[in-house]
């Protein structure tokens, strides 16, 4: 090889050497260790705000069963009015045509504490 090819080679490499240490460079000074940390906080933030999107779907979930349970439990509440009114209104009922009713049964202890007196 002469030297005008061992120069011409030895330039390939220092420019190929110059080309890789100037995108490296660039590189180097447009991300720092700073814009990591970011980039690391931006995706602990998006997790954290589809957690939270997520929790709040399932709260509304469960915010919305409890207001059936609520309505239900209205609803059974009025049924329940109504049918120791009409067993009321049936006991009247016999003893005014000179009968006695049947004993009831002893309600259940459970049952003590929803059954009020004053209905």
């Amino acid at each position: 090889m002469s030297v005008e090819m061992w120069t011409a080679v030895s330039s390939g490499v220092v420019g190929v050497a110059s080309a890789a240490a100037a995108a490296w460079s660039g590189r180097a000074a447009r991300r720092t260790r700073r814009d990591h940390r970011r980039d690391d906080f931006t995706v602990v933030t998006d997790r954290m705000e589809k957690e939270i999107m997520r929790q709040a779907g399932r709260l509304d979930e469960l915010e919305a069963a409890a207001d059936v349970q609520e309505q239900r439990l209205e609803g059974a509440g009025v049924a329940i009015t109504y049918l120791i009114d009409r067993v009321r209104g049936l006991t009247t009922w016999i003893r005014s045509a000179g009968l006695e009713p049947p004993t009831a049964p002893p309600v259940p202890e459970r049952a003590r504490e929803f059954i009020h007196h004053d209905v």
